[in-house]
């Protein structure tokens, strides 16, 4: 596996607020997240506000020559370097441009932090999102039966985790 990348890993700012909830209100974006009402900026500077000064989040941005292209929310949810993580590109990112932020952001995770373990969902019906945590090296650690209800029907989730001892095996290959 390659694990080369171009582009950088930042903390958010109040200046990407804008940016970042035209993704996530994207429809190509929306449809795939446990919230899918178009969220407002009044609610999504709330977020902001609440989210960023919480030590166990980090709020990053990710950015190919120095152009924002993607959105990564990584949660300390266990004491011992145990992360949560939940992203998206940008609707209109370059294929590709999704593996390089994952890869990006286990380097930084693992390396910088020094985290033990990232876990990620994925609704059932997000195929392509699973495909992406396989190809990063996630193992599917379970599945969470109807766990989710969209106000009209219910849908599976799907976990993974990948721990550092794992992707450094596979990194030095």
């Amino acid at each position: 596996m390659e694990y080369v990348t171009h582009g950088l890993i930042r903390r958010m700012t109040g200046n990407d607020l804008e940016q970042v909830l035209s993704w996530r209100n994207h429809p190509d974006v929306r449809r795939f997240m446990y919230t899918q009402h178009e969220i407002t900026l009044a609610e999504h500077i709330r977020w902001f506000d609440r989210a960023s000064v919480d030590t166990a989040r980090h709020l990053l941005i990710f950015e190919i020559d120095g152009e924002a292209q993607g959105f990564i929310n990584l949660h300390e949810i266990a004491p011992g370097g145990i992360a949560d993580w939940g992203f998206y590109a940008a609707p209109n990112a370059h294929k590709g441009t999704g593996r390089q932020l994952g890869n990006k952001l286990l380097q930084y995770a693992f390396g910088e932090l020094g985290f033990h373990k990232i876990c990620g969902q994925a609704l059932a019906f997000n195929e392509r999102s699973i495909q992406f945590h396989l190809r990063l090296g996630f193992e599917q650690e379970g599945i969470l039966r109807d766990q989710h209800f969209d106000g009209q029907q219910y849908h599976s989730v799907v976990c993974f985790g990948l721990l550092a001892t794992d992707w450094q095996t596979t990194t030095e290959r």
